[in-house]
Order: structure tokens, then sequence, then C-alpha cells
């Protein structure tokens, strides 16, 4: 590939793949590490690239395992040695004319919901995230995490059912 392809790729797809990063991460700094991470990685096998691939799923899927590697990693260290990771919510709410209570409800609820999401294991909040956040259908999914498609949906299906019994509280007020 080019650098004006690369660069293309950079601006079409990565506020999504940031985006994405800070979802898995939790914190600013180790988001920006493996938003940065993904390129130069994808840079460097980027004769796997097949002709006709999806390059949203292909940086999407580059961002996943080396989120996994790094949390595997993490695990082993923190065995070894106790470590902290330090966490940082985002807010990442459009900017609506509504009234000041109005806002604050609807970001006290969208806060309620990322906790809910965050609080689900890797086995759950990586299909929710790329089902709702990312846009991406079952098939996208499946081969992005290498499980077939019956898994994904299977998983999707208990994560919605964690979330709505986490949620109920906050749905019916």
């Amino acid at each position: 590939m080019t650098k004006a392809e690369w660069e293309n790729w950079i601006v079409i797809y990565g506020r999504q793949i940031y985006s994405f990063c800070r979802y898995l991460t939790h914190d600013r700094e180790e988001a920006d590490d493996l938003y940065q991470d993904t390129f130069l990685t994808a840079i460097r096998q980027q004769e796997r690239i097949m002709p006709g691939e999806s390059a949203k799923g292909y940086l999407l899927a580059i961002a996943m395992n080396l989120y996994k590697n790094r949390k595997k990693k993490f695990a082993v260290r923190n065995r070894i040695a106790k470590m902290q990771s330090l966490g940082e919510e985002e807010q990442i709410i459009p900017d609506q004319e509504t009234t000041p209570l109005e806002k604050c409800l609807k970001q006290e609820e969208e806060r309620k919901v990322r906790e809910a999401v965050n609080s689900l294991s890797d086995k759950y909040r990586l299909p929710v995230l790329l089902y709702y956040m990312e846009d991406m259908d079952l098939s996208q999914i499946a081969s992005l995490m290498k499980l077939p498609v019956g898994t994904v949906k299977s998983r999707l299906y208990h994560a919605r059912m964690l979330l709505k019994k986490k949620l109920e509280v906050v749905l019916n007020e």
C-alpha cells in the first residue's frame, strides 16, 4: 500500500478505531498506545491485507487482538507483582439542545449504561461493542473474533439479558 492509501485509512477510520480503543481500555493513555500500535501493526502486516477485505474490520481485529494480548500480559505480570491500572472514563455524549436537567439525566443514564457494559466480561463486552458501537453485522463479528456466527448470536443474547438485569432500575425510572 502507498503512503497516501494509509493516510486515507487513517482519515476515514481513525476516529472509529480510536473510539473503539477507548471503550476497550477505559484509559486515554492506554487507548493512545493501542491506537498507535494498531496502525503500526497494520503497516507491518500490510502484505496480509486481502483485496476487497474490509479495512475497518481489519483494523478492529488488530486492535482487539492487541488488547487481548496486553490484557493477558497484564494478568501474568499481576500474578507475579501486583500492578494497578489507572481507569479513566470519558463522556462521549453528543451536544443536543436540551434543558440542563434533561442533559444531566441523560448523562447519568448513559453513564450507568456504560458502567453496565464495562462490567461485562470480555466474552460478552466485545461482541456488544462491535455490534452496537461499530455497527458490524454478526458475520463480520464472527470472522473478526474467529467464532461461529451462532456463538456470536448467543453471546449477544446473553449480554442483553445480563444488561437488562443490571439496568432494570435505570430503565424503570
